[in-house]
């Protein structure tokens, strides 16, 4: 009996942790991603409470049902892409249009296979440079913090180098807890806004404008696909389960349904987070660490009930968040690289791929991570063309 009972802890410990380090993480950059598609204070708030809620009341009933190990989680990479899109055409109204499109062509992921086939069919190495592209722009941030806060700022990076050569998965919540430090016990945190104030649901009525559904439904979807949920469905295998992925897109494009006109942008299944509650961390027995998942699920929705407070934090040192966010996806942005660069013969196209979508530039209102990826795809589908020719020609020369 003791025996068991410990062996109930140990996912139930894993699955907490997870959320923790998911949240602590990448709270700032969720809050940043709405913001810059042109949400309030409230609505980013808004956003922020629906994502967390709805995605911790997944992983509980999808956990539950399955008995596997299944973490869902926001589209980090997703809100990275969102904070350099820029405000479209119609405000945040729009963006929200474009998050129901979203989880609308997710749903269809789920139930056409062809869906599911064209965003693998995508190169990698495209995929990786256009995420690249995304975020770059924020993991400059800390270097743009430094130089207007360079005491503070130089506490915070010194932190998450120090910590991430003892314990890498522990840099980004320490640094973010001496973030938080700073501010409140800082000259200005008699100023810090009431989170309650900001606190609550706020719903948003969708609009809809071709020039959202191409600029952001789409990057986002694609983004969403192929940075969480191929990825998050290949460790969850990893490890020795197999759900069937058709249910699990269903379920989170209906989710995200759902926490769209609440301001909430993607959800989807968990990537790199994935492992600690699927993975040896969460036990030895693998029947019982599908606990790790309602743990987290249940940590998700207690977190979300402080978003109103997370966001005015957040407004109080948008320097100081944006350090955050930048530091925390750094490690995505060096995968992202080196897998933009790993076949020698679509370098060029990655390349111009990413120079396209880390200009920020946007044309007919369209986003330029669209364009990156359509200039990537446009470059290597010549450079295709004029080899298939080229051995053609040879050919016929025999």
């Amino acid at each position: 009996m003791h025996t068991q009972s410990a062996n109930k802890i140990l996912p139930l410990a894993a699955g907490l942790l997870t959320a923790v380090i998911a949240f602590s993480s990448s709270f700032s950059v969720i809050v940043q991603g709405l913001r810059g598609v042109g949400a309030s204070p409230a609505q980013a708030a808004s956003g922020l409470l629906a994502l967390s809620v709805v995605m911790g009341l997944c992983s509980i009933v999808y956990s539950w049902r399955t008995r596997m190990p299944i973490s869902i989680a926001w589209s980090t990479p997703g809100a990275a892409f969102l904070a350099i899109a820029g405000v479209p055409e119609g405000g945040f109204a729009t963006a929200v249009g474009a998050f129901l499109v979203t989880g609308a062509l997710i749903v269809l992921t789920g139930l056409v296979r062809p869906l599911g086939r064209w965003i693998t069919a995508i190169p990698r190495s495209l995929a990786s440079a256009m995420l690249a592209g995304i975020l770059f722009d924020l993991c400059v941030a800390p270097v743009r913090a430094l130089a207007g806060m360079p005491v503070q700022a130089g506490l915070i990076i010194a932190t998450f180098i120090l910590v991430g050569l003892w314990r890498r998965i522990a840099a980004v919540p320490i640094a973010a807890l001496v973030t938080i430090l700073l501010v409140v016990l800082g000259p200005g945190a008699a100023s810090l806004p009431g989170g309650a104030d900001i606190a609550g649901a706020v719903f948003t009525m969708p609009q809809f404008h071709l020039s959202a559904v191409i600029g952001i439904a789409l990057p986002l979807y694609v983004i969403t696909m192929a940075s969480q949920n191929v990825p998050g469905l290949a460790i969850i295998k990893l490890n020795g389960y197999d759900p069937a992925p058709g249910p699990i897109f269903v379920t989170t494009g209906l989710a995200t349904i759902v926490t769209a006109p609440f301001g909430g942008c993607a959800i989807n299944l968990a990537a790199i987070t994935a492992a600690l509650c699927a993975g040896p961390e969460a036990g030895p027995d693998k029947a019982l660490r599908y606990l790790s998942g309602i743990s987290s699920g249940l940590a998700y929705i207690v977190f979300g009930l402080a978003a109103g407070w997370i966001v005015a934090f957040a407004e109080h040192a948008p320097l100081l968040i944006g350090a955050i966010a930048g530091l925390a996806l750094l490690g995505a942005f060096a995968a992202s690289v080196q897998g933009a660069m790993e076949d020698a013969g679509e370098r060029e196209a990655a390349a111009i791929c990413f120079v396209v979508a880390a200009s920020g530039s946007a044309f007919f209102g369209v986003s330029a991570a669209f364009w990156g990826l359509v200039a990537g795809a446009a470059i290597l589908l010549m450079k295709r063309a004029v080899s298939s020719a080229a051995g053609y020609s040879t050919g016929a020369d025999r």
